[in-house]
């Protein structure tokens, strides 16, 4: 009975609202709780500047790269020196040629025929010279003729003039003794008669004279005038002879240019000749790309370029072989202006819309011919650069 009258403990009840000194403690606790989070978050985010300042004056800074580059080669364009019709061709695309390989052989029956001209006409120089060199020896025995001959009209002359003196002192001595009549008129008409004879004859041998010295004269004239065609030369270096031994090389140049070979080694891409096909002087029939040989023009933005230099190392990796494989180059060229400069239709700022735009400069990237050869590139591809610039 006892127990049943003593008094109960009344227990808490959890749904009382919580005093004013609880609810301070808890915003306290909420707050201290917030500003430990916020100093953690600070003290990460400084860790994290920290690390990339870090990153960035240890690694990042010694380098810029740019995905915007890609391969590119020296190619060799195939173009026939003559127009000719093509009898066989001895490659396709995607075939690799070696250097001095045969790509194209053309028609050589004109080239032919030109070479037998050609020929011909070095043959007909070659006699002629043997012809001129000749007619001098000949030119100089009747020059050497002509001197004997004025020799033998001036012999005459000698013996003319003789006969002339002995009948004029005939005549004189009878027209001196006319008067007396110690001789007659017939003697007399004799002696006229043998004066103007012998005079005659005088006449018509200093007339021989003359014209041999004339005659002399032409021949060494002639003499002279075939001497200077064939003076200082020879056989091989006449000036006749050598312009026939040029078109005869021009002529067996155009036969060898009726076969077309590679100039360098590569691939062969764009061939557009076929069998039968009438090629023309000039115009391109394929094209034989250096996979050997291809480089990386490498766009980069022109502020990325202030520590650039030609020599800097470079690593290049291609989208076709992925990260994986790594091309090593370096720098050796910067192109002499901006793609935009260069372009067809250069852009033209001289407006009252101006807005400035980043642009880009082609950077020449040459790659190591060893890993080329392990993992070649083909003109076109899509490449990343990363150039080192620390110097080291």
């Amino acid at each position: 009975m006892a127990d049943a009258a003593s008094p109960t403990v009344a227990e808490p009840q959890s749904d009382a609202p919580p005093t004013p000194a609880e609810d301070a403690a808890a915003k306290e606790q909420r707050t201290a709780n917030r500003k430990k989070w916020l100093i953690r978050l600070a003290l990460l985010v400084g860790v994290i500047a920290l690390l990339w300042l870090a990153y960035y004056l240890l690694v990042a800074r010694n380098y810029v790269s740019t995905d915007n580059a890609y391969v590119n080669a020296e190619s060799a364009q195939i173009t026939p020196l003559l127009s000719a019709q093509a009898i066989e061709v001895n490659v396709s695309d995607t075939n690799a040629v070696k250097r001095g390989d045969i790509l194209v052989r053309l028609d050589p029956a004109n080239a032919k025929i030109g070479v037998a001209q050609a020929e011909a006409d070095l043959a007909e120089a070659r006699r002629k010279f043997r012809q001129t060199r000749a007619t001098s020896t000949s030119l100089s025995a009747q020059v050497k003729a002509r001197g004997a001959d004025i020799a033998q009209m001036r012999a005459q002359l000698t013996t003319a003039q003789s006969d002339f003196e002995k009948a004029r002192i005939d005549l004189d001595r009878r027209l001196k003794l006319k008067a007396s009549g110690a001789v007659s008129g017939d003697e007399i008409t004799t002696a006229t008669n043998a004066f103007n004879a012998a005079r005659a004859a005088l006449a018509r041998a200093q007339a021989s004279v003359a014209q041999s010295e004339s005659t002399r004269s032409a021949a060494e004239g002639e003499l002279e005038a075939n001497e200077a065609l064939i003076r200082g030369s020879t056989e091989d270096s006449d000036p006749g002879v050598l312009a026939a031994k040029a078109r005869l090389d021009a002529a067996r140049l155009d036969l060898d240019r009726t076969v077309i070979r590679a100039p360098i080694d590569g691939v062969v891409t764009r061939r557009q000749v076929q069998i039968g096909q009438r090629v023309t002087q000039g115009t391109p029939i394929m094209t034989i790309v250096p996979l050997a040989q291809v480089y990386v023009d490498a766009n980069f933005k022109e502020r990325q370029l202030r520590r650039v230099k030609v020599g800097m190392p470079a690593k290049v990796t291609a989208d076709i072989y992925g990260g994986g494989v790594e091309y090593h180059g370096k720098v050796v060229g910067f192109s002499g202006g901006t793609g935009s400069s260069l372009s067809l239709i250069p852009a033209q700022n001289a407006t009252g819309n101006w807005i400035k735009v980043v642009q880009r400069l082609p950077v020449r990237i040459a790659l190591d011919p060893k890993e080329l050869a392990e993992h070649p590139l083909q003109v076109g591809l899509s490449t990343e650069v990363e150039i080192d610039v620390s110097g080291h």
